[in-house]
């Protein structure tokens, strides 16, 4: 397998594919600094698993959230970039996008982690993708509104912005419910009284429970979500430098490849059947944009056309040239965006809406996918990203955001809010932040329980998730920018 992936490819090729992979799996791993710290936070500080085997079946449950957890947010984190830096991610520019946004990241990443503050890697990652982006439509002279996917940018936004908040309300609402029904239970002590007035070597049975199932819980759905994250950035990196093997999924069927084509076809015909509304939604451009490939939705029925050109009587894509793989690919990724936009047009009916989400999905089968070398690669590196350092996160989290110290309901209320919240954000395809959730639900646990929150640290995590966005945005940008003028 490995000798015919590196046949043909020169050394040099070979190096810097090596590279970017590795940048994005060292991303992944300082991700677990941040993020898989905190699903193993209040499991640790509380005493309820030692840090060890904690860490290793976190290890274990986020490696099976990243292989069972499906692939819609990692290509809705590749989707932010924009249609003229996707359709040309093969090139040198490509390359230059690649390292910029990674490395803004990374830089933002390791700060916030060495000074212990729960700063999020998906606000640092996105806002390096909308750096990049923004950067290259000033450089190619173009609007800044054109340079980012903002369809998929808001509804990324709106998860970011209002998943903390939602997260610190039920959180409270759980505790508070815990209160009433419980408020003499063991479950309301700290494990300082516990361990250290009781003299009690483990937490009440149940409450120990909880706070395990839910940390293993938390961490697989960490691996759906922030796991996602890096495979969709592999594989950036992969149909950028070695299109010829994966642009396009190698091993597609003869069934699957077809129901792209038919895909393509369906979209002709509903074009058809609406094309009065249809010209009403997306109306001819009034100046002729300068791109080096145009995804112009009033356009689509000349995309699907050649998509399903290159697709007729094809039964395996080895029957395609690289060219001709990267043709189809840039033909789905105009149709899929143009199909998402008409999922949610008011002008249709809903059962053209519907038809457009099917649409969509069928679209997109043979292009949207992860090998399992993959998969494999960033679930282990995460899983070494928590062993090594979770520490600092942990002892954040765990004693620095309340004046009192963490109770055990106050851990399983926090705990349990963030893993179902970043599940549910999952399932919808929506990247979330692990940290800013975890955090903000403790928070709201000590708010429940009248514990009131160090000033400090609250402000410190605020600075962290206001500034985060700007910063990382300000650093892809600059990096891209100059990058641009001495690479290309």
């Amino acid at each position: 397998m490995f000798a015919e992936f590196f046949s043909g490819i020169d050394w040099q090729l070979i190096a810097i594919l090596i590279g970017s992979v590795g940048l994005v799996l060292a991303f992944e791993f300082v991700n677990g600094f941040h993020d898989t710290a905190n699903a193993v936070a209040t499991v640790i500080f509380t005493k309820s698993m030692k840090p060890g085997m904690a860490v290793f079946l976190s290890g274990i449950f986020n490696f099976l959230g990243v292989a069972f957890g499906g692939l819609a947010v990692a290509y809705a984190i590749v989707n932010l970039l924009p249609m003229e830096l996707l359709a040309t991610a093969n090139s040198t520019k490509g390359l230059v996008m690649i390292f910029s946004l990674l490395i803004a990241a990374l830089i933002w990443n390791l700060g916030t982690w060495f000074f212990g503050i729960p700063a999020s890697s998906s606000h640092a990652l996105i806002g390096s993708i909308l750096g990049v982006g923004l950067a290259n439509a000033l450089i190619e002279h173009g609007s800044l509104v054109e340079g980012v996917n903002w369809h998929k940018a808001w509804d990324v936004f709106f998860s970011l912005l209002f998943s903390p908040i939602i997260g610190a309300g039920i959180a409270g609402l759980f505790m508070i419910l815990l209160l009433k029904w419980k408020p003499k239970s063991n479950i309301h002590k700290t494990p300082h009284i516990r361990h250290n007035i009781e003299k009690k070597k483990r937490p009440p049975f149940w409450p120990r429970f909880c706070l395990v199932c839910s940390a293993m819980g938390m961490s697989f759905a960490h691996g759906q979500n922030d796991g996602q994250k890096g495979i969709g950035l592999v594989m950036l990196v992969l149909f950028s430098i070695v299109p010829a093997q994966f642009v396009v999924n190698m091993n597609s069927n003869v069934y699957d490849i077809q129901q792209t084509k038919v895909a393509a076809q369906l979209i002709v015909t509903s074009y058809d059947k609406n094309k009065e509304v249809m010209e009403q939604i997306f109306p001819k451009p009034t100046h002729e944009m300068k791109t080096l490939f145009s995804c112009e939705p009033s356009e689509m029925v000349k995309h699907a056309d050649k998509l399903v050109g290159l697709l007729n009587g094809i039964t395996s894509y080895s029957q395609l040239d690289t060219d001709q793989r990267w043709a189809v690919r840039n033909e789905v990724l105009c149709l899929g965006n143009i199909s998402k936009k008409l999922e949610h047009a008011d002008e249709l009916s809903s059962a053209d809406r519907q038809t457009y989400k099917s649409i969509s999905k069928d679209l997109t089968k043979t292009t949207q996918y992860a090998p399992i070398w993959v998969i494999l690669a960033v679930a282990v590196a995460l899983g070494c990203g928590t062993m090594i350092g979770w520490r600092r996160v942990v002892n954040t989290v765990g004693g620095k955001i309340g004046k009192k110290e963490m109770t055990y309901a106050q851990g399983m209320s926090a705990q349990i809010t963030a893993g179902v919240s970043i599940a549910s954000a999952s399932y919808f395809g929506l990247p979330v932040s692990t940290t800013h959730i975890l955090s903000s639900a403790v928070a709201g646990t000590m708010v429940a329980n009248k514990s009131g929150l160090q000033a400090s640290t609250v402000r410190s995590i605020l600075m962290a998730w206001v500034l985060t966005l700007p910063v990382s945005i300000i650093l892809a940008f600059g990096l891209y920018y100059i990058g641009n003028h001495l690479f290309i």
